[in-house]
């Protein structure tokens, strides 16, 4: 149905939506197909101005969020609010996650990679390994987090997940022509950083890469896990 959502990107932070898969998001929106934003913190450490404060900065973040997906067509913006920095493994923050995947019903879920070796941002850690335990098993599981039920949100199986930031891809997405609308998009994150000509290199560059092997020029990878109840 036109109306169901098929994707659900769960993003630890404003921006890493774009530079995961905002390529992808706006191929799909353009084939019509529904996409909600999931942003589990507000980013109120990124910055390095001195004078800026975390409450000033999560609006400012919240406002170039809302910017970048309005420019991709996703048709809505859920705000967690956990601080930056600040997820945890814990019921809390799986909760939340059960809530709105059982709430939107999403066919698929895309979120950072959790098994990345070495260095990897800590809540890009977390929120990916959370995200899918809240797919499987939590948000199956009628007897997992049973409050839920009463409050009218009956389980959901996902169909499949996809992780972005993968040193283990197995699926590639084309976005060859939807790249400058990936671009764009990153360029409304104004108080994280200037798309400049060597960030604008950088990105084609990834994207070409991603896409050797492949009939078309330019790809998103992910490692894909299609889910088999």
């Amino acid at each position: 149905m036109a109306d169901e959502v098929y994707l659900m990107v769960i993003a630890p932070h404003p921006d890493d939506s774009e530079f995961g898969v905002a390529g992808t998001v706006a191929r799909l929106t353009g084939e019509g197909k529904k996409v909600v934003y999931i942003i589990c913190t507000n980013g109120d450490k990124g910055s390095n101005d001195r004078k800026m404060t975390p409450e000033k900065l999560a609006k400012i973040r919240e406002k170039e969020q809302r910017a970048a997906a309005d420019l991709l067509g996703v048709s809505e913006v859920v705000f967690l609010g956990y601080p930056d920095q600040g997820l945890e493994d814990n019921h809390d923050f799986r909760k939340a996650l059960v809530r709105v995947i059982r709430q939107y019903r999403p066919y698929i879920v895309a979120t950072a990679d959790p098994y990345r070796k070495y260095m990897w941002h800590r809540d890009h850690r977390i929120t990916g390994q959370v995200a899918a335990d809240a797919v499987y098993p939590y948000a199956r599981d009628h007897m997992a987090y049973p409050e839920l039920l009463k409050e009218g949100y009956e389980p959901h199986k996902v169909r499949e997940i996809w992780f972005w930031g993968t040193e283990d891809p197995n699926f590639r997405s084309d976005i060859t022509d939807t790249f400058d609308k990936k671009l764009a998009a990153l360029a409304c994150h104004k108080s994280q950083f200037d798309v400049s000509k060597e960030m604008k290199e950088r990105i084609t560059g990834f994207a070409k890469t991603n896409a050797q092997g492949e009939k078309f020029k330019m790809a998103e990878a992910f490692h894909r896990v299609e889910m088999r109840y």
